[in-house]
């Protein structure tokens, strides 16, 4: 088994300090008895955070940080033929604008249902079409646009966008000029839209925007991906270190013991720690007993690994 952690170590310096605060007993007994077989590391500003990277390893993908595939894999999966077309997902959002910069807002936020997504969308997709992008309905938060112009577009995950200033996130290659005039045609026909109107009424966030990312054409991926474990995603993105720090405990306590007992059962296990900037991967590679000894007794601490990432 393989289990791929994302958001694992923040990157902020409130993040930074809750997370020297954590105790996670099962995560230090695998560190003792693991070794880090792999590790990959770029900036902050990397358009592919290091969980999507680990991930496109895993799968076998080929294609550099910002052109990995994740729209025609998700398409597929939602059931759309993505035959040999470039694909990009389209998620609907809220593109708050604050006093010294615009920001975008987790889009599980605005708790669009199917009727209201399919509303927004069938609103907005003759835009798209006028310009030669074929915009497929996938589900509330997944929409898909096809056009070559997408094989080789770079663009930064939504994961490293949410509750950030997005201008430093917009490309400025043609074709995501291209599209930032798009974005600019959509924000203007939902500025005042009716449908936005009945959102306010009940309270909701407007949906004035949207977001593209994982572009590219489908490739083929290898059997038995990790398992992705997305507990610790929401509060990170959110900032709410209480929160982080609560679902690492259900982590440690749940899938982290149970790779901790396959170990002792003795079954090959792996598993991929991410953060901002780096992923590590560990694996109980097979150790000569004096290296068993003192991996058990003298057990990296979880918080200076989580540092380093």
């Amino acid at each position: 088994m393989h289990l791929l952690i994302p958001f694992a170590a923040p990157l902020s310096e409130a993040g930074r300090q809750a997370a020297a605060t954590l105790a996670l007993p099962e995560l230090q007994a695998l560190l003792g008895r693991c070794t880090e077989v792999q590790r990959d590391s770029a900036d902050e500003w990397c358009y592919s955070p290091p969980h999507e990277r680990a991930l496109a390893l895993a799968l076998g993908w080929q294609g550099a940080a910002g052109l990995l595939p994740w729209a025609a894999r998700a398409a597929q999966a939602d059931g759309i033929a993505t035959a040999d077309l470039a694909w990009g997902l389209v998620t609907p959002a809220h593109w708050h604008l604050g006093t010294e910069q615009i920001s975008l807002i987790d889009p599980a936020g605005l708790m669009l249902d199917e009727a209201g997504s399919r509303a927004f969308f069938d609103t907005v997709a003759p835009l798209f079409t006028s310009e030669g992008f074929a915009l497929h309905y996938g589900t509330a938060q997944r929409w898909y646009l096809a056009h070559e112009s997408l094989a080789g577009l770079a663009t930064a995950s939504i994961d490293r966008v949410i509750g950030r200033n997005v201008d430093g996130w917009l490309g400025s290659a043609p074709a995501a000029r291209r599209l930032r005039r798009l974005q600019s045609e959509v924000q203007m026909l939902l500025y005042t839209h009716p449908l936005n109107d009945e959102r306010a009424a009940r309270g909701l966030l407007p949906v004035n925007s949207f977001w593209l990312s994982g572009c590219g054409p489908a490739q083929p991926s290898a059997p038995n991906p990790p398992q992705v474990d997305e507990r610790l995603r929401s509060p990170a993105l959110g900032e709410d270190w209480a929160g982080w720090c609560k679902a690492w405990a259900t982590l440690d306590a749940g899938p982290l013991a149970a790779l901790r007992r396959q170990t002792e059962g003795g079954q090959r296990i792996a598993f991929t720690l991410c953060g901002e900037r780096a992923w590590a991967r560990f694996e109980n590679t097979p150790r000569g007993l004096l290296q068993t000894l003192k991996g058990r007794w003298q057990r990296p601490a979880p918080a200076a690994v989580l540092e380093t990432l």
